[in-house]
């Protein structure tokens, strides 16, 4: 499962849990999500995961996933009776998580990764899959945990500082995900999902302009990234811009109207209707 790619969906789903409906609030302090907001993000199985081992059955298994996860669930186990090695043991780790048991397939993505006799980068991409899938199951704590092993195998791999981030967004540890995220736009000062969260980062911890700063990157980058729309809008909310606040909370609508994102720039549009909190 290379969630590199699919962590994006991933990262966008925790910004807008974030994001969303903070703005009223924000007067009385620092909003941190629930960590069980965490749980409800799903990253799809991308059709080419990362391999770790090679071999026509480990093909076959890993081309299940997408498909038939419980299929390719049979598939490991029994090639695991069979003593499939490593590869086995992977690909029933990512039918796991494909399948809707993410912690169960974390527990067996980390304990791979830690076992394995793989090269550091693999064990890496091992280490990096076992943290996205804590994050599916709401176990931001563990996926630090499995980011941080990740990063020591290796160091300043800008995907695995943005999974580490995230992971500390869900725990409210901003300035430490504000500190990951700036080390990966040091690699892509231009990648425009971290600057969404190191923006919202920055609004949580206060560093409103700076938070500013990121956002208008994001959208020079990509002008109609749902995500940065929406932390724009909670920005221009607190500036007291609520007209520009509900343009970008409407152009979210209107770009990705079945998104979660976009169910969530219609919440805040309610709040803002509403007016503010007495």
């Amino acid at each position: 499962m290379n969630t590199r790619a699919a962590m994006i969906g991933g990262v966008a789903a925790m910004l807008a849990i974030t994001g969303a409906a903070t703005w009223a609030t924000l007067g009385a302090g620092h909003h941190a999500p629930a960590v069980g907001e965490v749980a409800d993000i799903r990253l799809p199985v991308p059709p080419m995961p990362p391999r770790i081992a090679s071999g026509a059955e480990y093909e076959r298994c890993l081309a299940l996933l997408s498909t038939d996860p419980a299929g390719a669930a049979a598939m490991a186990e029994a090639w695991q009776a069979r003593h499939g090695g490593e590869g086995a043991t992977h690909c029933l780790g990512l039918s796991r998580v494909a399948g809707g048991e993410p912690a169960v397939g974390g527990a067996i993505l980390q304990a791979l990764a830690e076992a394995s006799h793989a090269p550091p980068a693999a064990r890496a991409i091992l280490f990096g899959q076992a943290a996205q899938a804590w994050m599916m199951a709401g176990q931001p704590d563990r996926a630090t945990q499995a980011a941080t092993s990740a990063l020591a195998l290796s160091p300043q791999d800008p995907e695995l500082l943005m999974d580490r981030a995230t992971a500390g967004m869900a725990l409210g540890r901003f300035r430490a995900a504000a500190a990951d995220l700036s080390e990966a736009l040091a690699t892509d000062p231009r990648r425009a999902d971290a600057l969404v969260m190191r923006g919202t980062a920055l609004r949580h911890l206060g560093r409103l302009d700076a938070a500013r700063d990121d956002i208008a990157r994001a959208l020079a980058a990509e002008p109609d990234n749902p995500e940065a729309l929406l932390e724009r809008g909670i920005l221009r909310q607190r500036g007291h811009d609520a007209a520009g606040a509900r343009a970008d909370w409407q152009r979210i609508i209107a770009l990705t109207p079945d998104s979660p994102t976009a169910d969530l720039a219609e919440q805040n549009l309610a709040l803002l209707e509403a007016g503010p909190v007495r």
